[in-house]
């Protein structure tokens, strides 16, 4: 693989990472597969970059960064949902079958809210649950970021394109605000970087610096 076509891979991949929060009404859970070919295809021209520059940081950090994110997303969301679920038994909704919408849309419908019995203290182990989730879900995307900001420090160093640096820098920001709603928006910028740098990329590599002669 080339220069240019792990240029042209990372490109589409990034501009995929872009408009995949907005295909969601539309298109249902094909958002996801979006989401998902957008970040294989970074990681593809990732792979070749790393060939072409003779440096493995460039794939490496960014392949175990989105791992992490990824990993760390299904842990959470499967404790949240189980502590969901946990909460609504308390509460006393019981669902004939989960796998049926309609049984599920009827149980919410006939559901009686305004008196439905909460015990707190059956309740304080799937509050704690969820809020371990989203704990977990935090660290992960800030680690993850962390390690795809290396290795877009690390190309933005071989390639001699230092928007990549930019990007990165604005990722791991944006992952540590995800706290606040900001957050998004700046993961979201930076990916609107990333897809800048790649089509700003040169296709020949940058001249080395020699080594000074030894004295």
């Amino acid at each position: 693989m080339t220069i240019e076509s792990s240029k042209i891979l990372g490109g589409i991949g990034a501009i995929l990472l872009v408009i995949f929060p907005f295909v969601g009404w539309p298109t249902g859970g094909f958002a996801g597969i979006i989401g998902l070919a957008g970040a294989i295809l970074v990681l593809i021209a990732l792979n070749g970059l790393a060939n072409e520059y003779r440096e493995r940081r460039v794939f490496n950090n960014a392949m175990y960064g989105v791992l992490l994110t990824i990993v760390g997303t299904v842990v959470a969301v499967a404790i949240f949902v189980g502590a969901a679920f946990g909460m609504l038994s308390v509460l006393g909704f019981h669902v004939s079958n989960w796998m049926d919408p309609g049984a599920i849309q009827s149980a919410f419908q006939n559901f009686d809210w305004a008196n439905a019995t909460v015990d707190i203290n059956a309740l304080s182990p799937y509050i704690g649950a969820a809020v371990g989730a989203l704990l977990i879900l935090f660290l992960c995307v800030i680690f993850g970021a962390f390690l795809i900001r290396r290795s877009l420090n690390t190309l933005a160093e071989k390639s001699g394109t230092h928007l990549f640096a930019t990007a990165g820098l604005l990722m791991l920001i944006g992952a540590v605000l995800t706290i606040v709603a900001i957050g998004f928006l700046l993961l979201w910028v930076s990916l609107i970087l990333l897809t800048v740098a790649f089509f700003q990329m040169k296709t020949t590599q940058p001249p080395q610096t020699a080594p000074p002669p030894p004295a």
